[in-house]
């Protein structure tokens, strides 16, 4: 859907008079895909069809619906130098007019995608954690940050959940299938234990620990000597190296493309 279940509850609110727009057919090179949409309103606009003059194009259109009694208009967009962008390809609209069932059934989708979503647990809520947090909370996962410190927990700011626990392990267990998990506390023989955790589980779309080349020959040493068999190919240890800087906020930036290119990779893999 166009937004998660509570910015779309609140646009609805706010907004009597809504059209929705979906890309019901593309050909060529598109900024997004089919299915992709978004609601405008007559001062706002919710979600995006790809920005640029064919979202002006589609606006533009919806707004014009706006003034009148029409509720549903079919467009077909060329993206080449007729409209001043350069995709090259072609892009197919429906414009409709939302009613109450309309908005029942958009809210009833929103549900059942926030419900869907792919969980994202931190493991830490130190200065890298609580960075990752500001970061995720704006991505379509559902993040959990998780610590024993009250303290530290107390510190993030983000619109994540946050779970104040002296058994992280249960929260590793608790997660479901094709989750992310990124391990970062304050102690390293923690870091060991929750990561051969989550490597044992075998289903995780990402795993990361934090720390240098060192320290992943010394978890994958004692990993061995404490009998596990996990495939530690898998494991992203350093964290977010592929930007060689320390700075919390940029290695939180790192992670996040490294999480997120896993979530794809692995929703590709399962269509």
């Amino acid at each position: 859907m166009a937004g998660s279940t509570a910015s779309l509850s609140a646009f609805f609110a706010t907004h009597p008079a809504v059209i929705h727009i979906k890309i019901t057919r593309v050909s060529g090179s598109t900024p997004r895909d089919e299915d992709a949409e978004m609601l405008v309103a007559r001062d706002a606009a919710l979600g995006t069809i790809g920005g640029g003059q064919l979202e002006y194009l589609a606006i533009s259109a919806a707004r014009k619906m706006l003034e009148t009694t029409e509720t549903r208009r079919d467009l077909e967009l060329p993206l080449g130098p007729e409209i001043g962008q350069c995709c090259g390809g072609r892009v197919w609209l429906t414009l409709h007019a939302m009613d109450a069932s309309a908005r029942a059934d958009a809210l009833a989708r929103a549900v059942a995608s926030d419900a869907a979503q792919p969980h994202v647990c931190v493991l830490g809520a130190g200065h890298i954690g609580r960075a990752l947090a500001d970061l995720f909370q704006h991505m379509p996962v559902r993040c959990l940050l998780i610590d024993s410190r009250a303290d530290q927990l107390e510190r993030c700011a983000a619109s994540v959940e946050t779970r104040l626990t002296a058994l992280p392990e249960a929260e590793i267990r608790a997660a479901p299938p094709g989750s992310a998990f990124v391990v970062l506390t304050h102690d390293h023989a923690l870091d060991f234990l929750l990561t051969a955790a989550v490597l044992e589980r075998g289903d995780a779309a990402y795993v990361g620990m934090i720390g240098s080349r060192s320290k992943r020959a010394q978890f994958a040493n004692w990993h061995r000597d404490q009998g596990g068999d996990a495939e530690l190919s898998a494991l992203h240890c350093p964290i977010g190296d592929t930007v060689m800087d320390k700075r919390p906020q940029v290695i939180a930036a790192s992670v996040l493309a490294e999480v997120m290119t896993a979530f794809v990779a692995r929703q590709r893999i399962g269509s």
